[in-house]
């Protein structure tokens, strides 16, 4: 059989009240905090006024007995003995009569028994019912030793304690209704101060409600934008963080769209390309050569391969992932295959090592031309995936390569603890106002607007993802003539912390 579920403890059911708002929890928490300290500090000083009436009745009595006492020992017994108004009086033997006793008292009866004149006698007070002599409510007497030696007796006084219930249920009646409207007062308080609270999370809640995808909408406010509350408190500081996160998301989403456009754009021109190739094929067979018509596709397929090879990289840099595939300018089409097992190739490479393998290779692809140099560093590892590098390396000199007039220079060297990599050319270089543009994606400048040269515009934009993703910094300077990329790595000889 199986075991019923356990009841749910108080955390459980309070984060199940889904029906309560937070302004009806946060009063009811509040309300119920205040009620129980105000209820405590009732039933404390209720406590505290009954111990301390008791004592002072006490203190009355004793004094009283006091008296009666000195008299009693001197051997001037009154008769009847001095009542202090509503208490009474009487003197004792060791016998337990009667010796004496203020009006109203009775002669024959005293007031205690042998045993509780003892304890009495010891400095307790005793309680018993009135009943015993012939009164309705309860009494508490004090004793107090008096007589000579020879013949011992005590004074015992009566005080009633009747009007001191009365009195504190008076007292308490009136602390309970303090205390109910004091909850009162306080829950009406909380509720006003929790709505004032949360009124600017309200307002954000709607400003977020009518705002648009694009950020527009009347509930947004300016720019489409949050309302910031003036105090500067916690809420503020949620505005601000929540307009801060809105607007790189509107960045981002205008960066994506603005991808997304120009990945369509650049894609469609080899598609129209081929299509116009094909059909001019078609429709003049004869005249036709289907051999240069092939050709002429698969350049065009080419540069659709690179251009999705580049775009599939920069999405997995942007989602944060290990680039993957072949180490070079044009990754092949198993790029997704090649991601695992790139995981796998360790976190360190030598920078002249991989710039010496880029320039060997880029050097026999070029039939002619410019043909790169490395100088520099005969060794300089670096904390960065051997593929990543790879490619920052083909991306630059083929980069320099293809705007160079007549020397291209790769140098590796150490610098502190890092690995400085720079790539220098002689061609016409880039404008001081360009030279941060031109690391946007599909960024030409007009003199690299030329589809012959076969660029894609996500080349330099690639090579900035993978060496921030790698903890490096890229920036190009003149090099008059010419331009210098400068690519500094952490060298894995730093100590990472």
């Amino acid at each position: 059989m199986t075991p019923p579920p356990p009841e749910p403890g108080p955390a459980a059911w309070w984060s199940r009240r889904g029906a309560l708002s937070v302004r009806a929890r946060l009063t009811l928490a509040t309300t119920g905090v205040v009620a129980a300290a105000l209820v405590l500090g009732a039933g404390l000083l209720m406590l505290v006024l009954h111990v301390m009436l008791l004592r002072q009745l006490d203190d009355t009595a004793r004094e009283q007995a006091r008296e009666i006492a000195a008299l009693v020992t001197s051997g001037r017994t009154p008769e009847p003995l001095p009542s202090g108004g509503t208490t009474i009086a009487q003197v004792v033997d060791a016998q337990g009569r009667v010796r004496a006793t203020s009006p109203g008292g009775d002669r024959l009866v005293p007031l205690l028994e042998a045993p509780d004149v003892a304890r009495a006698r010891d400095g307790d007070a005793v309680e018993l019912s009135g009943r015993r002599i012939g009164i309705d409510e309860p009494l508490r007497v004090i004793a107090v030793p008096a007589g000579p030696a020879a013949d011992p007796q005590t004074v015992l006084v009566a005080s009633p304690v009747g009007d001191l219930g009365r009195g504190l249920s008076v007292v308490g009646r009136a602390v309970a209704v303090a205390v109910a409207l004091l909850v009162l007062g306080a829950a009406v308080l909380s509720r006003w101060l929790v709505g004032s609270a949360l009124r600017p999370v309200e307002e954000l809640a709607q400003g977020a409600a009518a705002m648009r995808a694009d950020g527009a909408g009347q509930g947004a406010g300016r720019a489409g934008r949050l309302p910031v509350p003036a105090a500067d408190d916690e809420v503020r500081r949620l505005a601000l963080t929540l307009n801060a996160m809105i607007e790189r998301i509107r960045a981002s989403s205008r960066r994506q769209r603005a991808f997304v456009a120009d990945a369509a754009h650049e894609l469609r021109s080899p598609l129209a390309s081929i299509r116009t190739a094909v059909e001019v094929a078609r429709l003049h067979p004869d005249e036709a050569d289907w051999a240069q018509t092939a050709d002429g596709v698969l350049d065009d397929v080419g540069r659709m391969s690179r251009l999705v090879d580049d775009l599939l990289l920069l999405a997995r840099l942007d989602e944060g992932r290990r680039p993957a595939g072949p180490a070079s300018a044009s990754a092949s089409a198993s790029a997704d295959a090649s991601a695992d097992a790139a995981d796998d190739v360790a976190d360190a490479a030598d920078a002249a090592a991989v710039a010496d393998e880029v320039v060997d290779r880029v050097g026999r692809q070029l039939a002619d031309g410019v043909r790169p140099v490395r100088v520099g560093a005969a060794t300089a590892p670096v904390r960065v995936p051997a593929d990543a590098l790879d490619r920052v390396v083909v991306n630059l000199v083929e980069n320099a390569v293809r705007y160079a007039r007549a020397r291209v220079e790769i140098d590796v060297h150490r610098d502190g603890g890092d690995v400085v990599l720079t790539i220098t050319d002689d061609g016409p270089g880039v404008a001081a106002g360009d030279r941060e543009r031109v690391f946007e994606r599909f960024t030409r400048l007009d003199d690299a607007r030329s589809r012959s040269a076969g660029g894609t515009g996500l080349g330099l934009a690639i090579v900035r993802e993978l060496v921030h993703s790698c903890g490096g910094t890229v920036r190009l300077e003149d090099a008059g003539p010419g331009l210098r990329a400068v690519v500094t790595l952490p060298s894995a000889a730093r100590d990472p912390n």
